[in-house]
């Protein structure tokens, strides 16, 4: 069975239900990859879910958008062009880009290597220190460059955060943050949250965006849903999800990009993991018992100690 057309106005949930049904909607993935000449002669195969459609040919990635994510696309687009050959590791070059019935897509080169979800649990602490400093420098190569024509394709800052701040109870209560934690979120969310001089942020150092070859990184892909604003946005999927709430690890990270731990503020980036476009605290947190902390303050500490 396959898509003859795609649905010109998906939501939310009629996007995921098409992206966990690859047999509907990979041959239109093959179509665009045939007409910009990156088709395998087997076909294209597919990552088992994603927030856009994704089919994956050995040489090129073909990224297709729901109209609801057109924003997304324009951020990728200039995201690519802007960085691609400014770092010290590889990121994706665009190849080509279109629309399809009425859904933008892009190709891109796919990167040699494994995202780093399927290695980190196999390294050593000595090797994940190495890696945590790996991406801590090239968090801050990324945030060392022009934002350039990045600004124009992000929301604003002020806009977003309080989008976010308007969306947050429901969203923690969805997504199953503690009850206790729900009745003190107003209050601590009143308290400050990290401000400073705008950068280019990926909202993606993270083990679903970094590439491996052994335990030595290689690559960083997956741009869509980046933004423009203060850099410690960027430190919170590091801390999240390879820190741990382990000293020695936090220190690597914060060594590699080149600052001391910003332990005095830690509760001001807890407070920015809350309002995170895709904050989710019972996936992210990777420590044993952090929703057995009493208050905001304990599970800060616990989280950067």
């Amino acid at each position: 069975m396959e898509l003859a057309t795609l649905p010109p106005a998906p939501t939310p949930a009629e996007l995921d239900a098409l992206a966990e049904t690859p047999a509907l909607w990979l041959p239109l993935l093959e179509t665009l990859a045939r007409r910009h000449g990156v088709h395998a002669p087997q076909g294209l195969t597919a990552p088992s879910s994603s927030t856009v459609l994704v089919g994956l040919a050995p040489q090129a990635v073909v990224k297709v958008y729901a109209p609801f994510l057109r924003d997304h696309f324009a951020y990728e687009r200039a995201a690519l062009a802007h960085v691609h050959g400014r770092l010290s590791l590889p990121t994706p070059a665009l190849l080509a880009e279109g629309e399809f019935q009425g859904w933008p897509y892009l190709v891109m080169q796919r990167l040699p290597g494994r995202t780093l979800e399927h290695g980190w649990a196999d390294c050593g602490e000595a090797e994940k220190a190495a890696l945590l400093h790996a991406i801590g420098r090239l968090a801050a190569e990324l945030h060392a460059l022009p934002v350039g024509p990045m600004q124009a394709v992000a929301p604003r800052w002020p806009e977003f955060l309080r989008g976010q701040r308007e969306r947050c109870e429901a969203r923690q209560r969805r997504t199953g943050l503690p009850a206790h934690l729900l009745e003190q979120l107003d209050g601590f969310l009143q308290g400050p949250v990290p401000e400073g001089p705008d950068v280019m942020l990926t909202g993606e150092f993270t083990p679903f965006n970094l590439l491996v070859d052994g335990a030595q990184l290689s690559g960083m892909i997956d741009f869509g849903d980046g933004l423009v604003g203060p850099r410690e946005y960027d430190w919170l999927g590091p801390l999240c999800f390879f820190v741990e709430g382990r000293a020695a690890r936090a220190e690597a990270f914060f060594a590699g990009y080149g600052v001391p731990v910003p332990r005095a503020r830690r509760e001001e980036l807890l407070r920015l993991v809350l309002l995170h476009r895709y904050s989710h605290l019972p996936a992210q947190m990777k420590m044993p018992g952090w929703d057995t902390a009493t208050d905001f303050p304990a599970l800060a500490a616990r989280w950067l100690p």
